[in-house]
């Protein structure tokens, strides 16, 4: 059975929420999900799972300047090479989302690495559009 682990970075609730529904979704697929802080996670964790998908908050100014925020850039120097791995990006965001994605995916190893999903939310809801997404990424 495919197994996605769903690791997120929160400041309200909005991202983890959101995290948790794209948890959800998977395992009503037939996937066997877990949804984790990135201040929880093992080291060892990422390498029981096929799907890793990669959540934070969308930081900056309104409309432009998006990046992730500090403790997740941190968090992701720490990552191993995901390159065996399915990766997903999500992010949730205010106003635009802008160049968020770029901003995580480059602090991803290895550089070519493939990204399979980018979901954005202004809430915590998993929209139609976001689920068929997540069917497209997982077949």
């Amino acid at each position: 059975m495919p197994q996605a682990l769903i690791i997120y970075h929160s400041k309200t609730g909005t991202t983890k929420k959101f995290g948790f529904a794209i948890r959800d979704y998977l395992q009503t697929l037939g996937i066997e999900s877990k949804a984790i802080a990135i201040q929880n996670l093992v080291d060892g964790d990422i390498n029981q799972y096929d799907m890793i998908l990669l959540g934070c908050w969308t930081s900056g100014l309104f409309i432009f300047m998006q990046r992730p925020e500090k403790e997740w850039v941190e968090f992701s120097r720490k990552l191993p090479e995901l390159a065996s791995k399915k990766v997903g990006l999500f992010t949730t965001y205010k106003l635009l989302t802008g160049s968020m994605f770029a901003n995580m995916k480059k602090r991803l190893k290895p550089d070519s690495l493939t990204i399979g999903l980018n979901l954005k939310c202004r809430n915590e809801k998993l929209s139609d559009k976001n689920k068929l997404k997540i069917k497209q990424f997982v077949t």
